[in-house]
C-alpha cells in the first residue's frame, strides 16, 4: 500500500514563505510524477506544480516564479518552496503522485490528506 504525508503548511504573513513536503511510502517500485494541487474554499481543486521523474516541471500561472517544486527521488519525497506569498494562495495543499507498486503493474494516482497554508494580509 501506498501513503502519502504532507507537512509544513501553516500560517504566514504575505510576502512571507513555507516548504511543503511529501513523503510516499509503502510498497513502490516507481514514481512516474509527483505534484501540488491546492483548493481554496468554494473553488475547484486546481494543479499548482508538477515535477516528472525526469526531472522537468510545470507551474502554474498564478505561481511562476515565486514557487518551486524539487524531488528528493532517494527519500521519495516531493518539496513546494513557496515565496512571496499572497492571500490567495491561501487553500488546502494535498500531495499526488503517480506511482507503481511493482513491475508491470499500472501505475495508480495517489493523494495525500492535505495540508492547510494560510497568508495573512
Amino acid at each position: 500500500q501506498v501513503q502519502l504525508v504532507e507537512s509544513g503548511g501553516g500560517l504566514v504573513q504575505a510576502g512571507g514563505s513555507l516548504r511543503l513536503s511529501c513523503a510516499a511510502s509503502g510498497s513502490i517500485f516507481s514514481i512516474n510524477a509527483m505534484g501540488w494541487y491546492r483548493q481554496a474554499p468554494g473553488k475547484q481543486r486546481e494543479l499548482v506544480a508538477v515535477i516528472m521523474s525526469g526531472g522537468s516541471t510545470n507551474y502554474a500561472d498564478s505561481v511562476k516564479g515565486r514557487f518551486t517544486i524539487s524531488r528528493d527521488n532517494a527519500k521519495d519525497t516531493v518539496y513546494l518552496q513557496m515565496s512571496s506569498l499572497k492571500p490567495e494562495d491561501t487553500a488546502v495543499y494535498y500531495c499526488a503522485a503517480e506511482i507503481s507498486v511493482a513491475t508491470m503493474i499500472l501505475p495508480n494516482h495517489y493523494w495525500g490528506q492535505g495540508t492547510q497554508v494560510t497568508v495573512s494580509s
